[in-house]
């Protein structure tokens, strides 16, 4: 199965912290595709709070998003999205 992979940066003033990391989980549900979020050589469960939260990213903090299945393209250009608008916090 192809991967899809897009690179993103968390702008937000702080990071990945509980309600980003909702957010972007409540999101990544919405897709029937498998989608991980990845931070230097960890990997995590785009689905799963507790995985994303694992991951600590703090602002300024480079994440690929990676996406396979039927709607990884969709998947990808909306997750990336909310991470360039910094989740509607600044």
């Amino acid at each position: 199965m192809v991967k899809l992979k897009r690179v993103a940066v968390i702008g937000n003033a702080f990071g990945l912290h509980g309600r980003t990391s909702a957010l972007l989980v409540e999101t990544a549900k919405q897709f029937e595709c498998d989608i991980r979020l990845i931070r230097e050589d960890t990997e995590a469960d785009c689905k799963s709070i507790l995985d994303v939260l694992s991951l600590a990213c703090a602002q300024g903090t480079e994440v690929c998003i990676q996406a396979s299945g039927r709607d990884a393209e969709d998947a990808l250009l909306t997750l990336s999205g909310l991470i360039a608008e910094k989740f509607g916090e600044e």
